[in-house]
């Protein structure tokens, strides 16, 4: 009788993780944990079980950065699967509209790179981390790539472009200090998707508006290479090269407008 014949296991050559956090591995003697952890929980793909707890997910948090390094967190919900899975690569989610500031975006548009942290508080209290790179679409375009994609039923919760994630890294939050959370009923209006009402997206909770006359007018240093704080430039200013491969949606945005 034969013997069954086996895949050959790839050898990875080079460790998950970024120089600083190998150099503190060395200082604080955790390298052989560190090591353990990389080989036996971090994936270049979502596997089965992470692809369903990223379905039924209500809300993450990403991280983003520009260029210059500078660094944004923000929050982003909606109903269970607005973080679609496309494949064990691919995650996508929409841009519902927001402040305008579009500080997420724009830091894509330099710096393709982003990490997602989905949390589930209510049922396995576990997390997902997911480290990949970005790129924009419109509505249009995302339809056009992925025509099964639904269609939003809520009023005011519309899509005004999409960000699809390459995956690179993704493995486990530890539930070792998640809380254990339950859902309060729903009592009253629902979510007040894309209002603009002040009172309703919070109003000045943390009375920052209240303090606006005495920190002055807002205008610090322009950056090299950048027209002043909101004054118009003479002569149009081309976008600024990015870093690493961006998105383009915002150049592409301002064609279609011009």
């Amino acid at each position: 009788m034969e013997a069954p014949t086996t895949r050959p296991v790839p050898v990875r050559s080079s460790r998950p993780g970024s120089d600083g956090e190998h150099l503190v591995q060395v200082r604080s003697g955790t390298t052989a944990r560190a090591d353990k952890f990389y080989a036996e929980q971090v994936l270049d793909r979502l596997n089965e079980r992470m692809r369903e707890f990223v379905a039924r997910q209500e809300m993450f948090f990403l991280a983003t950065a520009d260029r210059h390094g500078s660094c944004d967190s923000t929050f982003r919900a909606g109903p269970p699967g607005f973080l679609h899975v496309l494949d064990d690569t691919t995650l996508a989610y929409p841009e519902y509209r927001g402040n305008g500031v579009q500080a997420g975006l724009g830091n894509i548009e330099e710096n393709a790179q982003v990490g997602i942290l989905m949390v589930d508080f209510l049922q396995d209290r576990i997390g997902l981390h997911v480290n990949g790179t970005a790129r924009v679409l419109t509505d249009t375009e995302m339809r056009r790539e992925h025509p099964g994609l639904p269609v939003d039923p809520a009023p005011g919760r519309r899509a005004e472009c999409w960000v699809v994630v390459s995956v690179d890294e993704a493995y486990v939050h530890c539930s070792k200090h998640i809380p254990h959370l339950q859902k309060v009923p729903l009592t009253g209006p629902g979510r007040s998707w894309g209002t603009d009402d002040f009172k309703r997206k919070g109003g000045d909770f943390f009375g920052a508006a209240a303090e606006a006359g005495e920190r002055g007018p807002y205008a610090p240093p322009p950056r090299p290479g950048h027209a002043p704080w909101r004054e118009e430039p003479a002569e149009p200013v081309a976008p600024p090269a990015r870093a690493s491969s961006g998105s383009g949606f915002v150049s592409r945005l301002l064609r279609r407008r011009s």
